[in-house]
């Protein structure tokens, strides 16, 4: 592959003695690339994950749930993918959200969040407490965020699809911690996805290190006094990576670049540190001082002849102020309306609900256009008319004349306990891939009570895949059809 002159001049500037080790790893092209997977910990843990997994796997060193996928198996034709047990993801880019450390009941927001492989882990690490607010600002990459946030069992979720801009005048001072994966040049990628070169050609770090600044500047004003902010590419550009920090560190919001929580802040595993020695000597603000080149050396970056993964950065600050300050401000925040909709819950939903045994907070589920929804405790008191979002809380269903149908988010929010009836099919049944290709099937053989019928979970190994309706024997396949295998 030809790389651009100037990118190799830069990669030598960064590299030094270790430019030709990266060159020969980078000359292997895509086959040189590793493939990932990280175990879903919101439905299953990753010791019991590699008892049943089919899967060769090998431990990714910098994410207790990532591993490399050392066959050739497609994995997202496995009926696991579709309960959601895992998400394919590079194995760089598992670290950002493997180190912002969550905590239960934080509100949390990933930014740029699409297609969702650090907002599922996100939501994993929230265990269905606080919220994750999910953006991002094309709606059709928002809307693939959207299935695979409820792919993965998530409920306690906002996906927006908005401007950094335009969240502010809703959301100022009230999230605890958030993640930017920002858009990038991709130079990081360039040995996985040579596609990318081109748009390297036409745009430039220049291009993107003009958008990472204003967005991370939004973004401290979306976080709370106290919280913490993490940034990361897939670029290794020190115009948008240490200089972007740096822009934000001499803003007027008091921002201090913290250590991340790996062995030698990364070093042991063979992440190599920032390098502020490279950092523009035009840059605003005038030279480093001592204390900004300490703090730029703490943010890390992954290289492909020191790991096996792709190009990466990623860098965690903290916000002035203390730990507690800023929280629960936000209830006196933004738009406000009232918690209840005063409205009794419909008949049939009430009717549905019984088939359920996990018990849902009534007070919290609200009826729009006959669509049922169950918000997050976090949004009740906060009005978002006005903002363009996909998702509100967990889609119950819909109520169609008089009848409840549950949705697929529900069957996937859902364990297999959970449910007064459900059927429950080994992997390797046939009945799976018929069923996720939206087929009728048999069922008389099923350890099912006599004269069941209505509606039943459909799982796989005791993990849900969707809904069906019984009748006689005979299942009527309600799986989504947007998600129907082909």
């Amino acid at each position: 592959m030809r790389l651009p002159d100037a990118f190799t001049e830069e990669m030598k500037k960064l590299l030094g003695g270790e430019f030709f080790a990266w060159m020969d790893s980078f000359e292997q092209g895509e086959k040189g690339s590793f493939r990932g997977l990280r175990v879903n910990t919101l439905k299953t843990s990753p010791g019991d994950f590699i008892r049943r997994s089919p899967f060769r796997l090998r431990p990714v060193p910098w994410t207790e749930n990532g591993f490399y996928l050392e066959g050739e198996e497609r994995a997202s034709r496995h009926p696991h993918y579709a309960a959601g047990l895992y998400y394919l993801q590079e194995p760089s880019a598992m670290t950002p959200a493997a180190v912002l450390p969550i905590e239960e009941g934080d509100r949390v927001l990933d930014l740029c969040a699409a297609p969702g492989g650090k907002a599922t882990e996100l939501a994993a690490k929230l265990r269905g407490t606080g919220l994750l607010a999910a953006n991002d600002i094309s709606n059709s990459r928002a809307k693939a965020l959207l299935k695979n946030l409820e792919l993965c069992g998530a409920g306690n979720i906002l996906v927006t699809s908005e401007s950094p801009e335009r969240l502010c005048s809703y959301f100022e001072g009230f999230f605890d911690k958030i993640l930017i994966d920002a858009p990038c040049s991709g130079e990081g990628m360039f040995r996985k996805e040579p596609s990318m070169v081109r748009d390297w050609e036409e745009k430039g770090p220049a291009f993107y290190a003009g958008l990472q600044k204003e967005i991370v500047s939004q973004a401290a004003r979306l976080l709370r006094p106290g919280g913490l902010l993490l940034y990361s590419t897939c670029t290794f550009s020190v115009k948008e990576n240490e200089e972007t920090i740096l822009s934000l560190l001499r803003m007027e919001h008091g921002f201090r670049v913290l250590p991340l929580p790996l062995p030698g802040g990364g070093t042991e595993l063979g992440f190599a540190p920032g390098r502020p020695d490279l950092v523009s000597g035009d840059v605003p603000g005038g030279a480093l001082t001592e204390e900004e080149k300490d703090q730029l050396s703490l943010a890390v970056r992954l290289y492909s002849h020191r790991i096996d993964g792709e190009g990466h950065f990623t860098e965690k600050k903290k916000k002035k102020g203390t730990e507690t300050e800023g929280k629960g401000l936000d209830k006196e925040n933004g738009r406000k309306k009232k918690d209840g909709s005063g409205k009794p819950l419909p008949e049939c939903w009430m009717e549905f609900a019984k088939l359920l045994k996990r018990p849902l907070d009534e007070s919290r589920i609200r009826v729009y256009e006959n669509r049922l929804y169950l918000l997050p405790e976090e949004l009740i008191r906060q009005n978002i008319r006005g903002l363009r979002f996909l998702r509100t809380g967990l889609y119950l269903g819909e109520i169609k004349g008089k009848r409840f149908e549950p949705s697929q988010a529900l069957a996937m929010w859902l364990r297999k306990e959970e449910a007064v009836l459900s059927v429950d099919f080994p992997a390797e049944d046939e009945r799976v891939i018929r069923y996720l290709k939206g087929e009728t099937l048999d069922v008389e053989d099923m350890p099912l009570p006599s004269k069941a019928s209505g509606w039943i979970l459909v799982c796989v190994d005791g993990f849900p895949l969707g809904w069906g309706k019984l009748s006689g024997g005979m299942l009527k396949n309600k799986y989504y059809p947007g998600w129907r295998w082909q």
